[in-house]
């Protein structure tokens, strides 16, 4: 229904702008005949005058004359005067054609990743309470033995970290365009990636995360909290974008003054296209109707700009033979004094 509204107030928008434009054109031809016409009428009365006078003997001397010539420049300049303010009305017409569609794009682009949010974030909403609830209805209703508690409550106690989360990223989202503020303390990066890495290495046993690092000083000043929903983000896209049995190569590494951070999968990939789009808020790829992997469209938009706050710079490449490259870089100088953002 939406999509049939949208193509109804596009098509009438075009028939305004085609009207418009054919108006204006009828407009400009009638002005530039009646210009002509009117060049005619005083050309013809200057010539009677002039050899009623005794100015002129014959046409010749008439258009060699002084007068005509005057007359003849006038025209012209009007003529030019009207090509220019009918130059002028459609390159201000195109500019406000193309202002108002960029306008008019960008709401219906923001109302379909507002749809998809709800709609995505009700579904990540719905999974883990649906789970914690069937655990403690379980419980309540049978007798379950040790083992089978144990297996109920790691259950629960996932679900109920997953939905922890989910808050403490749209509490952080929240936070980020407001006025971000990040807490300093001092972290150990390679302390605080092996951590993630073992944490997701049980949470998603079919994948396969390989660690590789070469840093002399893994200790930083930053945002603990903010870096690691900067790794955990990335490592989990890793996964959810790659295909059965994930590949995802984690590097930790420093040269030319800075600290590098990738995360490379051998997944999907990303379109040129959308390399830059996928930082937007609330953006994620397809439909969110139809979309298998689970997701908010907050994670890159959290992740640039908690990276942009601590002055690093981040990067989308192509990963070889398939997948992606997301490579983050932190000046070590700026973060080891405490300077962010």
């Amino acid at each position: 229904m939406d999509n049939s509204n949208n193509i109804k107030l596009r098509l009438l928008s075009y028939g305004v702008i085609a009207y418009m434009m054919l108006g204006f054109i009828w407009w400009s031809v009638l002005l530039f005949t009646k210009n002509r016409d009117a060049f005619a009428a005083k050309r013809d009365l200057l010539r009677i005058g002039m050899i009623a006078e005794g100015w002129i003997k014959n046409d010749e001397e008439f258009y060699r004359s002084t007068r005509f010539q005057e007359l003849e420049k006038h025209y012209l300049w009007q003529e030019w005067m009207v090509l220019g303010e009918a130059t002028v009305f459609v390159f201000s017409l195109v500019i406000g054609i193309w202002l108002i569609n960029r306008g008019y794009n960008k709401e219906v682009n923001g109302a379909k990743q507002r749809r998809n949010f709800l709609l995505s974030i009700t579904h990540e909403l719905k999974s883990p309470i649906a789970s914690i609830k069937l655990v403690f209805e379980t419980m309540v209703k049978r007798e379950l033995q040790r083992e089978q508690q144990e297996k109920l409550t790691n259950i629960g106690l996932f679900e109920t970290d997953r939905l922890h989360m989910l808050v403490e990223d749209l509490l952080l989202s929240a936070k980020l365009e407001a006025a971000y503020q990040p807490y300093l303390e001092s972290l150990n990066v390679s302390d605080l990636l092996q951590d993630l890495v073992h944490k997701l290495q049980l949470k998603y046993p079919s994948a396969a995360f390989h660690y590789k690092e070469k840093v002399n000083h893994p200790v930083l000043t930053g945002d603990k909290a903010g870096l690691t929903s900067v790794a955990l983000n990335l490592l989990e896209n890793a996964v959810k974008y790659s295909p059965e049995a994930p590949q995802i190569d984690v590097q930790l590494q420093q040269e030319n003054g800075s600290i590098r951070f990738e995360v490379a999968d051998q997944g999907i990939g990303v379109n040129e296209k959308e390399k830059e789009q996928i930082f937007e808020k609330f953006y994620r790829v397809g439909n969110e109707d139809t979309r298998k992997t689970k997701g908010t469209g907050l994670g890159l938009y959290i992740v640039e700009q908690v990276v942009k706050a601590h002055g690093g710079t981040i990067l989308v490449l192509d990963n070889k033979p398939k997948g992606t490259i997301f490579r983050i870089e932190f000046p070590l100088g700026r973060l080891e004094d405490g300077k962010i953002g």
